[in-house]
């Protein structure tokens, strides 16, 4: 087989995997949970199999042809895309594998296994996308299995209401991608990503309308309201889904298509990505739900990435200036950045989702931390591989998140100081809220029935810890990075001299800072010391938290449903009832004076054929 025939399988084994488990097996759930392992297995023995290969190639078909617009679905196999499908691969291979322990009573687990594949398609479909309309296509079926999955356990209201949330919101980022899309073909005559790079009309817009779907997918600020709510689904769901993958999309469609950014577009970009990630942060110290922890803490993340990719400036040091004439550099700083910090992103807050899908099983579904405790010598698996994803996330020098921060914070120190102060002072309160979250959960005694009835899951959850535990250790290094990224990691930026000093004294500082208060502020006990100790600003954090969906419930309920209200008045006076109703009215009336004229008598009849008769007369005649 050629690399071509297996980027085509890798793509379609999901999809038969989801298709055999709708029409066959949909009440056979061991059966389907093993038919969807095979197919992760498969399509990661494909990922390695296409990324080792070294081979990169482009090859497309015509779909659909309306006038002169024509549809095309390709692939576009570049190291970027190599990147992505190993990431995809991977976690999504340890997801499957962890499911299998987690949902292993689920009744409906055929379903539940059936969403997963659905969903690998779907991602792969944008991973492969060799232009911007295919993209599209998948990105909306990317939604629409992230909806079918947060929806798993419909029978909880707070589940269907988050499904919906999800939905609603990414359709409104989607709107403004379409829109781009429409605007990019509309001055380029073009959306295949390849022709682009060689030549395209810069634009605002069109970057600018792009970035919308990234802002909805990647829940930026101020569409990030979903993420948190989408921690109703299984956590495996949220692990797969929620950190690694799919709110991964909006930072790999924006490297896709780094060749249209203008400087105006990337300052949009860099601010929104430094607002997110430091809004998150402060959203994060105040959850009691461990997984609500890790939603914000992805959504921090999220930020540090979409900023590395605006501020970034190429290799060669030109700075962010007048785009023209550098369309294929202008961003590769920045992209590099970006996709390595998503990368380690993946494997440590994979653990970490994992990790605490691992504590809510062994916690018989318990999710407030403040009702753990003592799980380090009842979950030592867990507790070990945990605390290697914490860890990692807090930058301690030599694990995987340790380079790849520095990478942003060495940009950001290099192109703009403001956004280099506000995610240090993220990443200490980083360290402050995952430390708080580990302390609580692991240290001190149990504090619940369930707690002290901890126990370890099967090899099924704990081998994909042990795995991800190793990548998060590995996988910043270079030795493995540059293997899994070819020419991505190149671009990323290497800090010299003084600056990899500041960088170097400004991670360990933020780390001790972070790591520190949280470990002498916090206590193994079942209440919250930031809101014993300081409830002014604790209650701060929580309105902080509240206030984007207390603004858009105010928004539906007094501008949307009004204007709605309107809307329906007016339709039914003025087009039901004048327009519709109106035209009818008269319809009728002319009839019934039709029905009146027949009278039954010929005397009548004569007359009006009389009167008919002379009317034609004058109308021939040229009197009217």
């Amino acid at each position: 087989m050629t690399m071509l025939q297996h980027a085509i399988l890798v793509l379609i084994l999901p999809l038969l995997s989801a298709t055999v488990i709708a029409i066959f097996l949909r009440r056979a759930g061991g059966i389907a949970a093993a038919v969807s392992v095979t197919a992760a297995t498969a399509i990661a023995a494909i990922a390695l199999i296409l990324l080792l290969h070294g081979e990169r190639f482009e090859n497309s078909m015509e779909w659909l042809k309306l006038g002169n617009f024509t549809l095309s679905l390709g692939i576009k196999f570049d190291d970027l895309a190599a990147l992505m499908l190993t990431i995809v691969g991977v976690v999504g291979l340890c997801v499957h594998v962890f499911s299998l322990g987690y949902m292993h009573d689920d009744a409906s687990k055929a379903r539940y296994f059936g969403g997963l594949s659905v969903f690998m398609f779907s991602m792969l479909g944008i991973v492969f996308a060799d232009n911007l309309f295919m993209m599209f296509i998948f990105w909306e079926l990317v939604g629409f299995s992230s909806y079918l999955l947060i929806n798993h356990y419909h029978e909880k209201q707070s589940a269907a209401d988050a499904a919906k949330k999800a939905f609603i919101v990414n359709r409104v980022g989607d709107f403004g991608f379409l829109l781009g899309i429409v605007m990019c073909y509309w001055l380029n005559g073009t959306v295949n990503l390849t022709e682009l790079a060689g030549h395209h009309v810069f634009s605002n817009w069109v970057p600018l309308l792009l970035f919308c779907g990234a802002v909805g997918k990647s829940a930026q600020l101020p569409l990030q309201v979903w993420l948190p709510d989408a921690m109703e689904g299984p956590t495996p769901v949220s692990a797969l889904i929620h950190a690694a993958t799919m709110v991964a999309a909006g930072i790999y469609m924006l490297c896709r298509i780094n060749v249209l950014m203008v400087p105006q577009a990337l300052t949009v970009i860099m601010w929104t990505g430094t607002a997110t990630a430091l809004y998150a942060a402060l959203c994060a110290i105040t959850q009691r739900d461990i997984k609500k922890v890790l939603a914000y803490s992805t959504l921090s993340q999220l930020g540090y990435m979409v900023a590395a990719f605006g501020v970034g400036p190429t290799l060669e040091g030109i700075p962010i200036g007048d785009a023209r004439g550098l369309p294929n550099s202008i961003l590769v700083g920045g992209v590099g950045a970006a996709m390595f910090h998503l990368t380690t992103h993946a494997f440590f807050k994979a653990l970490l989702f994992l990790g605490s899908g691992s504590v809510i099983y062994g916690c018989h579904h318990e999710q407030d931390i403040f009702k753990m405790g003592g799980l380090k010598s009842r979950m030592p698996i867990t507790f070990a591989t945990f605390t290697i994803g914490v860890a990692a996330i807090i930058g301690l020098p030599f694990l995987a998140g340790f380079f790849s921060k520095d990478a942003i914070l060495y940009l950001a120190f290099a192109n703009n100081k403001a956004v280099f102060a506000v995610l240090a002072f993220t990443a200490v309160l980083t360290a402050l809220y995952m430390v708080r979250l580990w302390k609580i959960v692991f240290l001190g005694a149990p504090r619940s029935e369930e707690a002290s009835h901890a126990h370890e899951g099967g090899l099924s959850m704990t081998v994909p810890l042990v795995l991800l535990a190793l990548l998060s250790v590995v996988g910043g290094y270079g030795f493995v990075f540059k293997k899994l990224a070819g020419n991505v990691a190149i671009l990323v930026p290497e800090a010299e001299g003084s600056a990899h000093s500041v960088i170097l004294a400004t991670s360990l500082v933020v780390m001790i800072l972070g790591a520190g208060t949280a470990l002498l502020l916090y206590r193994p006990t079942e209440s919250d010391a930031l809101e014993v100790k300081s409830p002014g600003l604790f209650g701060a954090l929580l309105a902080l938290k509240e206030s984007f969906d207390a603004i858009y419930d105010y928004y539906v309920a007094k501008i949307q449903q009004r204007f709605a209200i309107l809307l329906n008045f007016l339709e039914q006076v003025a087009l039901a009832g004048l327009v519709i109703r109106g035209v009818s009215g008269l319809v009728g009336l002319i009839g019934i004076g039709a029905r009146a004229l027949h009278v039954g008598s010929l005397h009548a009849y004569v007359y009006w054929f009389l009167i008919g008769a002379v009317l034609l007369w004058a109308y021939a005649a040229g009197v009217f």
